[in-house]
């Protein structure tokens, strides 16, 4: 695989001047396309002309969707992609100049490799090998895997933005799971498990590189503070990708301790006035999973038309 082979893909809500040098940083890639998945309703005038510049100069693919839902985003540039590899991308990053090479040379490691999840360091992080054990086995494997880590090896957990995918592997298994709501949260690493039970393989390669910005506005920051909300948004993912992997005692224990979990943290322990909105999020959290579970998932059904 070369760039040339990649469909790059970037889901984006509410990014303003950041989306803007994202785009740009990528210009140099190589990449076969660039989609940029947009379900921000309006933006400033000035990335509207930006992007409106970008689309009719054939420098982007510029989809636009009503309603925010990063999975259903996922699920169309999966199905709009023209190129056996999609790689999927945050709209805050810095890129590594041979990001997306290094995307798609991973697939010469064999035809069993149908993801590729990049390295991943955060404001402040740098690179550097595992410092600590990671669970490999069991409803917790691979959710404490350092991402800022520079050793390859295959894993059963992905962050989303910095993932590459065999698309028609991807599209075989239903795509990303459209019950993930709100946040969204877990839902890349449900789809990472459902791949590998499929027979795929998926690698983490440190020397497919980004520096993840965090921007302050947009993206899931859209939804509030997950400390100082009421909002079944931030918890339900988590209910919902436990409650998909089956009600085992590790599982049931999982679900019981998330609300102390979410409450023992410094922030509560200094204002314990919010500790009752945030474990009525928590319930809602886990009421509206239960709802998901009982409607089941809510996978790609239409076929895909490249």
């Amino acid at each position: 695989m070369t760039p040339r082979d990649v469909s790059v893909a970037i889901p984006t809500f509410q990014r303003e001047s950041v989306l803007i040098d994202t785009l740009e940083a990528l210009q140099a890639s190589g990449a076969g396309e660039l989609l940029v998945v947009d379900q921000t309703p309006a933006h400033e005038p000035r990335t509207e002309t930006r992007l409106r510049e970008m689309d009719e100069g054939g420098r982007i693919r510029w989809l636009r969707l009503r309603e925010p839902s990063i999975p259903r985003a996922m699920n169309v540039a999966l199905l709009e992609a023209t190129r056996p590899i999609v790689l999927f991308l945050d709209d805050d990053i810095e890129p590594a100049s041979d990001l997306v090479a290094a995307h798609a040379a991973s697939y010469g490691e064999g035809e069993d490799t149908w993801g590729v999840v990049g390295q991943v360091l955060q404001p402040g992080e740098m690179a550097a090998p595992a410092s600590r054990p990671f669970r490999t086995s069991g409803l917790k494997a691979f959710l404490d895997f350092p991402f800022n880590s520079t050793e390859p090896t295959f894993v059963e957990n992905v962050m989303a933005g910095n993932l590459s995918l065999r698309r028609d592997r991807a599209l075989a298994v239903g795509g990303f799971d459209e019950n993930f709501v709100g946040v969204a949260y877990r839902f890349e690493t449900e789809f990472c498990r459902r791949l590998c039970r499929q027979g795929g393989r998926v690698l983490f390669q440190p020397r497919a590189r980004i520096h993840h910005l965090r921007a302050a506005h947009g993206g899931t920051r859209a939804h509030g503070h997950h400390l100082t909300s009421a909002s079944p948004a931030h918890g339900v993912g988590d209910y919902y990708f436990t409650l998909r992997q089956g009600l085992g005692l590790e599982a049931i224990a999982y679900i019981l301790a998330r609300p102390l979990r979410k409450v023992w943290a410094r922030f509560y322990l200094r204002r314990p006035w919010w500790i009752p909105v945030g474990l009525i999020g928590e319930l809602r959290a886990f009421l509206l999973a239960l709802r998901l579970i009982r409607r089941g998932p809510r996978y790609v059904t239409f076929p895909a038309t490249h």
